[in-house]
């Protein structure tokens, strides 16, 4: 995928990101936006880094070991970073995202049939899985905490 392409699909997913939150958060579309775009920068930067730099590392982890990194207290600016994008909420990023990925599953739908159910019994162990996992882990920190 070309840099080109990179920025209109990072365009696209701010401008639903927007959308997804400001209906689902109380920050307005003014203080939605500058978090908004420092994540897309921080996205594109990643990209970047694993296209150019050597040792076909995914992009993935040069996107978190950035935005770890960025706002990690102490580094300059990221009072600033974090400030901006506490304002944009999880599920504001992930519906595009979810949206996405639905429509990837419908482009390739031969090679999903060709996974029939084992796929559908996969996805619903992973997600029970990851469920009850947080559930243990929350009621464990909660405990911890004496919150109940």
């Amino acid at each position: 995928m070309n840099i080109k392409d990179c920025v209109i699909i990072l365009c696209i997913m701010i401008f639903m990101s927007l959308f997804s939150n400001v209906l689902g958060t109380p920050a307005t579309v003014i203080e939605s936006i500058p978090g908004l775009i420092m994540l897309a920068d921080i996205a594109l930067l990643g990209i970047l880094m694993a296209k150019y730099l050597p040792g076909n590392i995914p992009s993935v982890a040069y996107i978190v070991t950035l935005g770890c990194f960025l706002t990690y207290p102490g580094v300059p600016g990221s009072d600033f970073i974090t400030a901006h994008v506490s304002k944009v909420g999880f599920i504001a990023l992930c519906t595009p995202l979810l949206a996405y990925a639905g429509i990837a599953i419908g482009k390739d739908l031969d090679t999903f049939k060709k996974n029939g159910w084992r796929i559908v019994v996969l996805a619903c162990v992973v997600f029970t899985g990851t469920y009850i996992g947080s559930a243990i882990i929350a009621q464990a920190i909660l405990k911890f905490l004496g919150q109940i």
